[in-house]
């Protein structure tokens, strides 16, 4: 097993290989995360983390460590600050640039007849099936494979073949690991791409990635709600209203400064209104909302060769309870 990247100080471990051991914790503790374990037609490893049981928070948190194909630390924390919404995720990683978008970034679109669902996790970074990958030269190379679905079922048999296909590796050696965003984990997977929007939103903003090289962030835990709009709303206001990202970055403080100008959720002409209230808006089409919008709340760059950090944006606590119903 090994992974490559040509680009000083990234990573050459394999995310698939990393992110494997961590299934195998939670395959392990199955009744403890409160998950479903079985074996697919195609001999596919099936987990369910919150469609038909429970699931919980630390399946959630280790679930959205496998998204970053192991390198990151996904915890959470008590935030006194913020005395409505006490908890939030704090989400770290060495190497953001493999970890989020080689990795966690949901941009592996899977479908079969009525099947739908957005593929994240590292199996994305053996797959190469999207034009990111074009800009990001890490390339996984390993003898098994992970993907993470925002989805209520597990894949047909045609979404299997597609992506052990692709992977170079047979169906038995993919594992799939799915929980619907009305889920406790689902919910937790979604708030724990706080760091990954960030770095998106760079990338956007043609940003060179290779002058990444460190970042945290952190977001409020949002509670369930049985209503998919409403969950998937509540998930995309914990990062756009109250998300807090923080970037070390090389390269000149004024590269630094317009980056965290122009990171900030606040600069997208569809700020001010819970997700839930814009998705209607807009009938319910996704691609009409203003991409920019996808960011966090507050951002902070620092510029490791100066020593500056620069900062933008706010978090909104007003917004984010009207959208968690406090």
């Amino acid at each position: 097993m090994s992974g490559s990247l040509n680009i000083s100080g990234r990573t050459t471990e394999s995310v698939n290989a990393l992110a494997g051991a961590l299934v195998d914790r939670l395959v392990a503790g199955a009744a403890k995360y409160r998950i479903a374990v079985e074996r697919g037609s195609l001999g596919e490893l099936l987990i369910d983390a919150g469609a038909k049981v429970p699931g919980g928070i630390e399946a959630g948190l280790l679930l959205t460590e496998i998204c970053m194909g192991g390198l990151g630390s996904v915890t959470l924390s008590h935030a006194p600050a913020a005395p409505k919404w006490p908890f939030w995720l704090t989400v770290t990683s060495a190497d953001p640039v493999v970890a989020c978008l080689a990795s966690q970034y949901a941009g592996w679109s899977l479908s079969h007849e009525k099947f739908f669902a957005l593929g994240s996790g590292p199996g994305r970074a053996q797959a190469r099936a999207e034009k990111l990958f074009d800009e990001l030269s890490y390339r996984d190379l390993a003898d098994r494979v992970t993907i993470v679905l925002e989805s209520g079922s597990p894949p047909p048999k045609e979404v299997v073949e597609k992506v052990a296909a692709r992977s170079g590796v047979t169906p038995d050696k993919v594992a799939f690991i799915y929980a619907p965003t009305q889920s406790l984990a689902g919910g937790v997977q979604v708030v724990g791409r706080v760091l990954e929007v960030a770095l998106h939103k760079a990338h956007e903003l043609h940003f060179p990635l290779d002058d990444i090289i460190d970042g945290v962030a952190t977001a409020p835990l949002s509670p369930p709600h049985p209503d998919f709009v409403q969950a998937m709303g509540r998930t995309n206001d914990a990062i756009i209203y109250a998300g807090r990202a923080h970037l070390f970055v090389k390269g000149s403080a004024a590269a630094a400064k317009e980056l965290a100008e122009k990171l900030p959720s606040m600069t997208s002409r569809d700020y001010g209104r819970p997700f839930a209230e814009i998705f209607k808006a807009y009938k319910g089409d996704f691609y009409k909302i203003d991409g920019s919008l996808f960011s966090p709340a507050e951002a902070l760059v620092t510029a490791v060769e100066t020593g500056e950090t620069f900062r933008a944006g706010e978090v909104n606590l007003a917004l984010l309870d009207k959208s968690f119903g406090g």
